[in-house]
């Protein structure tokens, strides 16, 4: 496992650790009040986009990161606040001497409508007004390391159609553990088959790297406004176009965690349906049959959620619950079948791949994963992880 240590904007030493429906074109600025600067006159490399949204207690850390960037070629910085009342566009443009200094010229626009119009929408706005050949997106909240843009850069060069990420420290330390400990540890061809589970895209937004050319490709974020995850739509778009998922295994971000951070809207069943539905697309429609790996709870779910014709595809569950096994079969209360649909239900031992796996990773002191391991099975092939 490689491990980082990298230098803070701040001088101190990072923690060591373990090395968002698609609006298709670009959209048409719309009325927003502009503001200090447009397109920049000479060709720029990199635009680094973040979206504003009553982020002042962030913002100046923020910006020192991007001045501490030690990548020499163009950088722009392009901001779209979204209705801010606390301040943070005068924030941002008090920073304009200081980033032309290092070189960064600056654009940035927004409005001051009385409701925000949300993160897919700001998002959007600040890449339309860019001009950088790469896009590198930021939230305001979090701190890039010096090294960020270069080794993203450097990555992109040789992955044109891919999105690039990183790995973080997450801030406070200790805060969604388990989250973090995937987010900088899943291996790069994990990347493509765990794009499934409840952690949502495997490079994290605040992460995002990629070039303007598979960004336009891809298409621009979803404008649903709050409780829309654009970032997974965006995610599952460029996945389901082709578009490969790396990781830079360094420590390049400080990404924080806190209350007021947008994520925190997204309903979990919303990120649930989205799931399951390009689960079925991409996997379980090219399959004959399949085992669900869990006769609880969840995969109950999951098998009650699918289409009725992929749930005549599965052959069984699987588990260790004695239980379960001794009652034998799953029988489908809520269906209007007659008989009523009875799916076995096995030991693990006994039943057969291909599997979709319901079992939460990092949860049973290791035990799952070593009784998956026992069976030999090859990843994104035999299985899918759901959970």
């Amino acid at each position: 496992m490689s491990t980082c240590s990298l230098e803070h904007p701040n001088g101190q030493k990072a923690e060591s650790l373990p090395a968002k429906r698609l609006c298709k074109g670009v959209c048409a600025q719309d009325g927003s009040v502009g503001g200090g600067g447009g397109k920049a006159s000479r060709a720029v490399e990199v635009s680094i986009v973040i979206p504003v949204h009553n982020a002042s207690c962030w913002l100046d850390e923020c910006l020192q990161g991007i001045v501490d960037q030690d990548y020499t070629g163009s950088m722009e910085l392009s901001v779209y606040d979204d209705a801010s009342t606390d301040g943070s566009r005068a924030i941002v443009e008090g920073w304009r001497e200081r980033l032309e200094r290092r070189g960064v010229s600056m654009v940035i626009s927004g409005h001051d409508s009385a409701q925000p119009r949300g993160v897919g929408h700001a998002k959007n706005q600040a890449v339309s007004q860019s001009s950088g050949k790469y896009l590198c997106f930021q939230d305001a909240d979090d701190v890039m390391m010096p090294q960020r843009i270069h080794l993203q850069y450097e990555a992109c060069l040789f992955n044109s159609t891919s999105l690039i990420g990183c790995q973080v420290r997450r801030d406070p330390e200790g805060s969604t553990e388990r989250y973090t400990r995937w987010i900088n540890n899943i291996s790069q061809d994990q990347l493509s088959t765990q794009v499934y589970t409840s952690h949502g895209p495997t490079v994290i937004m605040p992460t995002w790297f990629c070039s303007r050319h598979w960004f336009q490709r891809v298409g621009t974020f979803d404008e649903g406004g709050k409780g829309v995850p654009e970032d997974l739509l965006w995610f599952y778009e460029s996945v389901g176009q082709g578009g490969g998922v790396v990781r830079v295994d360094q420590c390049l971000l400080v990404y924080r965690y806190h209350q007021q951070a947008a994520t925190h809207s997204v309903l979990e069943e919303t990120i649930w349906n989205l799931r399951v539905a390009f689960l079925q697309e991409r996997v379980i429609n090219q399959w004959e049959s399949f085992t669900i790996w869990n006769a609880g709870k969840q995969g109950r779910k999951l098998y009650r959620c699918l289409s009725s014709s992929n749930q005549k595809k599965v052959r069984a569950f699987c588990d260790v619950d004695e239980n379960k096994i001794k009652k034998g079969f799953y029988t489908y209360e809520e269906s209007k079948e007659r008989p009523k649909p009875q799916i076995p239900v096995l030991h693990y031992r006994d039943a057969s791949p291909p599997y979709i796996i319901c079992v939460k990773l990092d949860m049973t002191g290791g035990v799952f994963e070593e009784n998956l391991k026992s069976l030999h099975l090859e990843e994104g092939v035999d299985y899918y992880h759901f959970n």
